[in-house]
């Protein structure tokens, strides 16, 4: 499956051949329950895969998209803890405990929908999985508490390896601060540590590989969960990686963004009628950097683009391991991003910062070594959501638009792109659908609250033509962001506590960049959904904090 050739190339040829070729049999029908592999990319940017239009070499992923559907307008949380809340849950953030990543500062942390971990008003979909005999296996990042009752082995997976807190060093146990000096990882029910010098891409491949050949002989289903932090910062690559992508992109951030807005048209994941929003103006324009500047924010991308392609290879891995153990034709695979592309910097500043730079080595000649933390930051986030306005952080639609690709039994449409609106909800009731679970089980309690989100299955089969009704509203909030969108109408704010004026109205069948405020064009309609927010708040627990 691993293919020499540039990412771009293969992904037009593949999905030349998969429109072409005939749909696969449904044979999978007396193979009994599907196994299930969900694919979760750590900050993978809407434009990067080859199949999306990408300039990165991404072989293995686009195959999968080959044989798959392509989703051009999947939703997440702006941020990597409430989407893994959200996914595991298939409900809204709050309800699931996630209000504010991380967990809330007093006296917040108290009220229900800001725990920093599972609340007991959801039951995670790996429980229902055990309960109906799959075997459940988690690898990579986790982030949704550290304790032991709020840990992986408590969400239902019967084997895990993953890192509890939200980010790390990617060769090493080094937490992101000198306050968390190492960080914590949970390994097979109890608390371990990082294999000396292994590379996190490769340490969670191969402990996913180990779970699954040790589960086939048992002839159950699994459930395989590979939440990898590639490409998370910090930007840190095996050796034979690092000049991958040397001079790749000299033509900096604001060419690349134009570029790769017009491969996405080209690839058809973006409609030919469409503009480029306009990006950030505080972002410094390229021809005003200097040339040791322009030299060291080229390496950056450079760098990240070879951690994509190393995510690239590994997924390659997986993929290659089950068709070789034969059970790959029976696999449902989803991969997916958990968020827009990342714009944090903690090395330049943040109150990481000191501590960051005390004890790595940013000079040029080092980047992307061990012993460095670089981030890409804002100015190529932007080029990674180039269709849309804003990144990671945001509910703006480059913070919450991320690709996922879905692929193998019950999928119809081989290499097609699906246009249709899909959330991170929606996942959890899929996979309980495929695996013929029903929610809440016998893990229900009377705090227990209904799922929110929908099956994607009719929308895979080709039986219908969407998810959700555009009479459906659709929200979300996370700390200062929040929106709420009811059919092409989005309200949406970057600070909503400050006060209802700082929420702005946008068409975005008509504006998908997110580029004009119509508000005052349309004041009935902003009503409408202002009314729908308040609604939205007190359904999911909403805190609405005291006026400063």
């Amino acid at each position: 499956m691993r293919l020499n050739a540039s990412s771009p190339l293969i992904a037009t040829a593949l999905l030349a051949m998969a429109s072409c070729a005939p749909s696969p049999p449904s044979a999978e029908a007396d193979a009994g329950p599907p196994n299930i592999l969900l694919i979760i990319a750590d900050d993978l940017a809407y434009a990067d895969l080859g199949s999306y239009g990408g300039d990165v070499s991404t072989p293995n992923i686009d195959a999968l998209a080959a044989r798959g559907v392509r989703f051009t307008q999947f939703h997440t949380a702006p941020m990597c803890a409430p989407t893994r809340a959200m996914l595991l849950s298939g409900n809204d953030n709050h309800v699931a405990g996630m209000g504010m990543q991380g967990g809330a500062p007093p006296p917040l942390d108290a009220e229900p929908g800001y725990e920093g971990y599972l609340s007991d008003r959801v039951v995670p979909f790996p429980k229902l999985l055990q309960d109906v005999g799959y075997q459940t296996y988690s690898v990579g990042k986790w982030h949704l508490g550290t304790r032991p009752e709020h840990t992986p082995t408590a969400a239902g997976f019967d084997r895990s390896f993953q890192l509890l807190q939200g980010a790390g060093d990617h060769f090493s146990d080094i937490a992101l601060s000198g306050r968390d000096s190492v960080s914590r990882y949970w390994d097979d029910g109890a608390y371990g540590s990082w294999p000396e010098g292994g590379y996190s891409t490769e340490v969670y491949t191969d402990r996913l590989l180990g779970f699954i050949r040790d589960g086939l002989p048992e002839a159950r289903p699994f459930f395989a969960w590979v939440a990898y932090t590639s490409p998370h910062w910090p930007l840190q690559v095996p050796d034979e990686y690092l000049d991958r992508y040397r001079g790749r992109y000299d033509m900096g951030y604001d060419r690349l963004r134009e570029l790769r807005f017009e491969s996405l048209q080209r690839a058809g994941i973006v409609p030919r009628d469409r503009t480029l929003p306009p990006r950030r103006e505080e972002i410094t324009p390229w021809e005003q950097l200097s040339a040791e500047e322009q030299r060291i924010e080229s390496r950056k991308m450079e760098l990240y683009a070879a951690m994509v392609e190393n995510l690239d290879h590994h997924v390659g891995r997986l993929l290659d391991a089950l068709s070789d153990e034969g059970v790959l034709d029976n696999t449902l695979v989803v991969f997916l991003s958990d968020n827009g592309a990342a714009a944090e910097d903690f090395y330049r500043s943040g109150s990481y910062s000191d501590w960051l730079q005390r004890n790595y080595d940013n000079r040029y000649e080092n980047m992307g070594t061990r012993t460095s933390y670089v981030s890409y930051g804002p100015q190529w986030a932007e080029a990674g959501s180039a269709p849309f306005r804003g990144h990671k952080g945001w509910a703006h639609e480059g913070g919450i638009v991320a690709p996922m690709i879905v692929a193998g039994p019950g999928v119809a449409g081989a290499g097609s792109i699906q246009q249709a609106y899909a959330g991170v909800s929606d996942l959890a009731p899929t996979l309980l659908e495929v695996a013929g679970a029903e929610y809440p089980g016998p893990f229900g309690t009377a705090r227990t609250r209904p799922m929110s989100g929908s099956s994607l299955l009719p929308l895979l089969r080709g039986d219908a033509d969407r998810v959700h009704a555009p009479s459906e509203l659709l929200a979300l909030s996370h700390a200062g962001q929040a929106y709420v969108r009811l059919n092409q109408w989005k309200l949406v704010s970057e600070d909503q506590f400050t006060g209802l004026e700082t929420f702005a109205l946008y068409d975005l069948d008509s504006d998908p960049g997110e580029t004009t405020d119509l508000s005052g064009r349309f004041p009935d309609k902003r009503a409408e959904l202002l009314d729908s927010l308040t609604a939205f708040r007190a359904r999911v627990g909403v805190v609405t904090p005291e006026p400063r």
